[in-house]
């Protein structure tokens, strides 16, 4: 996304199928004052960002996509909205691409597919009989620090 517009409508690229795009009208932003670098800058300039996004009520993701997304953003969201803050950098339009770009990683993360269930495996007789031998190796180490009564000499 360099160089991109951040009142443009946002594409989501997805793997093996076609980018999802997110129209700027269902994005809120906010601006207020940052804090941090800037120097006398941020104390005039409204350059921290927050960026909206309603999940819960998008209509720009298919229902399977939005149930995934929602499911697991749970935890982070706020009434079914997304909320992205960025203040790292001096310009408010730097902060408001990085934002975007935020948003744009968030929404694949949550909408990838699961990874393929996990098959279970044994462990071989090699390896059990390696694993078996390094405790014994560790045991005797182990024991050989253990102090040893002295016989009394007559």
């Amino acid at each position: 996304m360099a160089g991109a517009q951040p009142t443009a409508d946002l594409q989501i690229p997805r793997v093996g199928g076609t980018a999802l795009r997110i129209p700027a009208a269902a994005l809120t932003w906010r601006f207020s004052r940052s804090s941090g670098p800037g120097g006398q800058n941020v104390n005039t300039t409204d350059s921290r960002v927050e960026l909206v996004f309603d999940l819960a009520a998008s209509q720009a993701l298919p229902p399977l996509l939005r149930a995934r997304a929602l499911r697991r953003l749970e935890g982070t969201l706020v009434d079914g909205c997304v909320v992205i803050a960025a203040s790292e950098h001096r310009s408010q339009w730097q902060n408001r691409v990085a934002a975007q770009r935020r948003l744009v990683a968030l929404l694949q993360e949550a909408i990838k597919p699961p990874p393929p269930p996990r098959r279970p495996t044994k462990p071989t007789r090699g390896s059990q009989e390696r694993r078996l031998a390094a405790k014994k190796q560790r045991g005797a180490i182990k024991g050989q620090r253990q102090a040893r009564p002295q016989l009394p000499d007559d």
